[in-house]
């Protein structure tokens, strides 16, 4: 691609990318492949199978702790990774290695059965089951909502926030997204437009639709409407950054929005430490389908794309609660 043109490679370079979000996963991945090929005298780019299957039986192994007054320097923040990385995590490592070749014009190496075989005993070993977010019941998430300071600015934005991410089955990704400017009130409920999605990468513009709740406490809508009135503006982020204010007074909201982090942390702080910002979409899902919704209908909302995905995300694993043996007629 040498003597392409400008144009051909602007499009080369946007083919190549992928989502925000997985963009700065794959970086984070990339970095680690390249800390330890240097640590063990191996190319990172252009790979043989030797390095990959020697990085992906490393990512599965159990790590040893680091000596306290060792030489390497803790973040902030961050604790030693001492135990393997899931399954899921392996694979989106062995993802960003291939992005990496495709990038640098490199094909990965022709001959992966070893590594394939490899993947396969990882796979055994660590178990194929992915963990997944922790769902709350609607009760719970009402719980949280009646416990917020609605006298803060913060407590506003949070239930907002949290009713508009559980009625509207968003990512995280997408609430850190979202603008004033795609929200469409009607009479029958509130209309979000998403531009993009990680399943919708080319921008055809997908619907979500907000219902109107009879007690307007947990009434997604018209919580909206309060964290809109007291944002005073009709453009720009939605979910933004709250600065420290003067004791007595309400915070002024800033510009900046929350990042995926601060969304999860927000989560944790009014639900609890087991759930994590996508239990609003996983609680979505269970409990539309505790309530006999059909498949169809829930995928309107969440935009999945297969009937695999709402059952991967419906959290129905209690094998007293949730089982057929019960009604048997025994």
């Amino acid at each position: 691609m040498a003597r392409a043109s400008s144009k051909v490679t602007g499009f080369l370079e946007t083919g190549l990318k992928g989502a925000a979000n997985t963009e700065r996963a794959y970086k984070s991945d990339l970095k680690s492949y390249a800390e330890f090929c240097a640590l063990h005298g191996f190319t990172a780019v252009p790979a043989d199978v030797t390095t990959l299957t020697e990085y992906v039986a490393y990512l599965a192994s159990e790590k040893p702790i680091p000596d306290a007054g060792g030489s390497r320097e803790k973040k902030k923040g961050q604790q030693p990774l001492t135990g393997p990385h899931a399954l899921a995590t392996i694979r989106r490592h062995l993802a960003a290695i291939r992005k990496a070749h495709q990038l640098s014009g490199h094909p990965m190496p022709a001959t992966v059965d070893a590594l394939n075989i490899v993947m396969e005993g990882i796979a055994r070993t660590l178990g194929k089951r992915q963990d997944q977010a922790l769902a709350f019941t609607v009760e719970e998430l009402k719980q949280a909502i009646r416990s917020i300071d609605l006298e803060t600015t913060a407590g506003l934005r949070d239930r907002a926030l949290l009713l508009v991410g559980f009625a509207g089955a968003f990512r995280r990704s997408e609430l850190v997204d979202l603008n004033i400017e795609q929200l469409e009130f009607t009479e029958r409920a509130l209309l979000v437009h998403l531009a993009k999605s990680k399943t919708n990468q080319y921008g055809a513009v997908e619907d979500k639709a907000i219902f109107y709740a009879p007690n307007a406490d947990y009434c997604p809508v018209r919580c909206l409407r309060a964290w809109l009135n007291l944002l005073g503006r009709t453009t720009g982020p939605l979910f933004v950054k709250i600065p420290r204010a003067t004791p007595g007074q309400m915070a002024a909201p800033s510009d900046k929005r929350l990042s995926d982090i601060s969304i999860n942390k927000l989560v944790q702080k009014r639900l609890g430490p087991a759930y994590s910002a996508h239990s609003l979409r996983v609680s979505f899902v269970t409990v539309a389908v505790l309530n006999g919704q059909s498949h169809k209908a829930i995928k309107n909302q969440t935009k999945q794309k297969t009937d695999a995905m709402i059952e991967r995300y419906t959290q129905l694993n209690n094998v007293v609660s949730y089982n057929a043996a019960q009604s048997l007629g025994l």
